[in-house]
């Protein structure tokens, strides 16, 4: 069940381009949260709408969310400093099935879909499996949270024009080590989710996807972040709500 807390910036860091870690003391929401659930912030009183931002990590009463400015909110929200104290939904959505990824998953983001693979990961190693992290990006400046991730297993990181780490795509790195894996958790960019599917398809390996989708609600309640699904039978489809009933698919369920 989501909790509805007043939560107190506890820190504040600036990555680059754009990019902005806050922890929070969010005792209550931490204590539900799962890897691949997402919280809701209100941006100010000008900003009608909350913020979807995925769970980066939880260390005790504390949660740390990862965000990209985009617009007029975030901005708003990449301003908020050590005591600022900020309005936080959560935790929402449906997360990852770890126990489904056997002994040897690998956790795969890319760009913003970085920061929700570090909580997975972390679970997964706590659960007793050997996780390892296929992190792509699209250059060396972008490269975030690769030190935190080292912290638990092995990793991967890779770049689109080659500036550090290996120059290729993170589904080109997936579909070269499959066979180490035994699952697959992944988020980021639609396009690289598809490719993933595939690559994990080929390989005969369970896949769990986290999608993306602009939200109004973060509730259910609209129809703003709609994702079409396959029906169990195969036989035609049907609409879910990322919100709800994700952000975590199976991606043999999702029509690509």
């Amino acid at each position: 069940m989501a909790k509805q807390e007043t939560c107190r910036v506890a820190a504040h860091e600036k990555y680059g381009e754009g990019l902005y870690a806050l922890t929070l003391c969010a005792p209550a929401i931490a204590a539900l949260a799962q890897p691949g659930q997402f919280v809701h912030i209100a941006c100010g009183e000008g900003h009608l709408l909350r913020r979807p931002i995925s769970i980066c990590d939880i260390s005790g009463d504390m949660l740390r969310v990862v965000f990209q400015v985009k617009g007029e909110g975030t901005a708003w929200l990449s301003r908020r400093t050590p005591g600022h104290r900020l309005d936080v939904l959560g935790p929402l959505g449906h997360g990852f099935a770890l126990s489904k990824l056997g002994a040897r998953p690998v956790m795969v983001g890319g760009g913003i879909g970085v920061p929700p693979m570090l909580y997975a990961m972390k679970a997964a190693k706590a659960a007793g499996a050997q996780p390892a992290a296929i992190l792509g990006f699209r250059s060396k400046p972008a490269v975030i949270l690769e030190d935190a991730f080292q912290e638990i297993g092995t990793v991967h990181i890779c770049t689109d024009d080659g500036s550090y780490g290996t120059h290729a795509l993170a589904p080109q790195i997936l579909a070269r080590e499959a066979g180490s894996f035994t699952g697959i958790c992944a988020c980021g960019p639609k396009p690289m989710l598809r490719a993933i599917a595939e690559a994990a398809a080929a390989a005969g390996l369970p896949c769990q996807v986290s999608m993306e989708e602009r939200m109004g609600c973060g509730i259910g309640a609209c129809l703003v972040c709609a994702c079409e699904l396959k029906l169990q039978d195969g036989q035609g489809t049907r609409y879910g709500h990322v919100c709800k009933d994700g952000p975590v698919f199976d991606a043999q369920e999702v029509v690509w």
